[in-house]
């Protein structure tokens, strides 16, 4: 069994997902999001920091998956989604956990299989895939999705390295 923690980082709200994955199977463990309040970025980086930092020590994954900086219109905003997602990964390299990055169209493809999928699609595939009684917020299936779409890509290395091949480079077999 390998738990895997995935992180929707954001500067004002920074969703989590922890699940556990054992073969083709993945188990949910807890989602949630980190609420940040009105204060300055640095204040609110370092409770992104903290509160990653103590979901690794109280939930024990080995793995983290993080959604990388999507385009945005407002440069200002996407500098801030960098550093609060700068926060998260020092929060789990911090602890030793090997950090990987996904896009949100490869995030969207492995959950719902579109790479285009809405928010409200995320949601139900999320809840449908760890039948969860209920659907978590935006920010929370966000993580639990990449939590779930590093499980597969754990996997799919796994098996193309029992098969004989290196690896992939961009989307190409090496």
């Amino acid at each position: 069994m390998i738990r895997i923690i995935g992180i929707d980082p954001g500067s004002r709200r920074t969703g989590y997902g922890i699940v556990d994955m054992s073969g083709g199977t993945i188990n949910y463990v807890t989602s949630g999001i980190v609420r940040l309040p009105e204060g300055s970025l640095p204040e609110r980086l370092q409770l992104i920091f903290d509160a990653v930092s103590q979901l690794v020590e109280e939930y024990k994954p080995v793995v983290m998956g993080i959604e990388d900086v999507f385009f945005a219109r407002d440069p200002r905003a996407a500098l801030k989604l960098g550093q609060a997602r700068g926060a998260a990964i020092l929060a789990g390299t911090n602890a030793k956990l090997p950090v990987s990055e996904y896009s949100p169209r490869s995030v969207k493809l492995a959950v719902v299989g579109t790479g285009a999928a809405d928010k409200k699609q995320v949601q139900m595939m999320v809840t449908s895939l760890l039948k969860l009684p209920s659907e978590p917020s935006e920010d929370a299936a966000d993580a639990l999705a990449v939590a779930i779409c590093h499980g597969h890509s754990m996997r799919t290395q796994k098996i193309m390295s029992g098969a004989g091949v290196k690896g992939f480079a961009r989307g190409r077999l090496k």
